[in-house]
């Protein structure tokens, strides 16, 4: 346990390459593209745009049930906007080890880095939208308030699950490249057990069920901040439910550096 806390703390004492490298794997992204960075908005838009015509504009009378007074748009995007983040980080996390292999066989290089460079990266997207996020509330007439300021908790408390996550599936991916297509499937599944299009009590007697996955949390804690004026202890569930999120979330950081570091031997071999 003592060398996992050391392999984690690494990640601090090198922040600086870290932040040098996530600017370059950003960059990279859209290196030899035409439109270049634009791409980084089409797909999350398109998908913005699709989900407020069926709920929004469709069914309109299902999103003002589920939204009460609060326009479906601003309703949808206090949540979206943070999975967007979570699925960019944990698909780059798990893809961090292939992508970057020939690093991982330089015996210099401190190759637990290469997750938390991915969801690095992934942050600057995140801001992007964050900010679009407040344009567009302040458009709609949304007035700036002082709950806003939790949107920082709940991007550092994505990212440091995404860390634990993709610590275990990149170091899976290494020996099992289906691993990427699983991750896929449960992002795709994800969204829609995450109250992000619909009011969780639609659930009924499963809302209970589910408020067990982590991003129930942020889901429900950016909607609360941004909408409905709470801060993260006043949501259902309030301080117990704010315990278990962290306490799954380090147990997860905990578990999945362990099994990194105890798998890393065997990565050079392999790729």
């Amino acid at each position: 346990m003592k060398n996992v806390f050391a392999d984690l703390s690494q990640i601090w004492s090198k922040r600086a390459l870290i932040w040098e490298l996530s600017k370059a794997d950003f960059k990279k992204k859209f290196v030899g593209s035409y439109f270049g960075i634009l791409w980084m908005f089409v797909q999350p838009i398109v998908t913005v745009v699709i989900y407020y015509i069926v709920f929004g504009v469709l069914r309109g009378d299902i999103a003002a049930e589920m939204t009460e007074q609060y326009p479906y748009l601003l309703w949808m995007l206090a949540d979206i906007v943070p999975w967007f983040f979570f699925q960019d980080a944990l698909n780059g996390g798990t893809h961090s080890l292939n992508e970057y292999h020939y690093l991982v066989k330089k015996v210099v290089f401190p190759i637990n880095l290469l997750p938390a460079i991915k969801i690095f990266s992934a942050v600057f997207i995140h801001l992007i939208f964050a900010l679009i996020l407040l344009v567009v509330y302040l458009i709609m007439g949304q007035t700036p308030s002082v709950f806003w300021i939790q949107i920082p908790y709940y991007s550092v408390g994505i990212g440091l699950l995404c860390l634990g996550l993709s610590y275990i599936t990149s170091s899976v991916m290494v020996f099992f490249k289906d691993m990427a297509q699983i991750v896929n499937i449960i992002l795709q599944f994800g969204i829609w057990v995450t109250p992000i299009m619909w009011n969780f009590e639609m659930a009924g007697k499963w809302a209970s069920v589910l408020r067990i996955n982590p991003m129930f949390y942020v889901a429900e804690g950016m909607r609360g901040a941004l909408l409905y004026e709470q801060w993260f202890w006043q949501q259902p569930g309030g301080v117990a439910y704010t315990l278990y999120f962290w306490a799954f979330t380090l147990g997860v950081l905990l578990l999945g550096a362990g099994m990194f570091r105890k798998l890393r031997p065997h990565f050079a071999d392999v790729l």
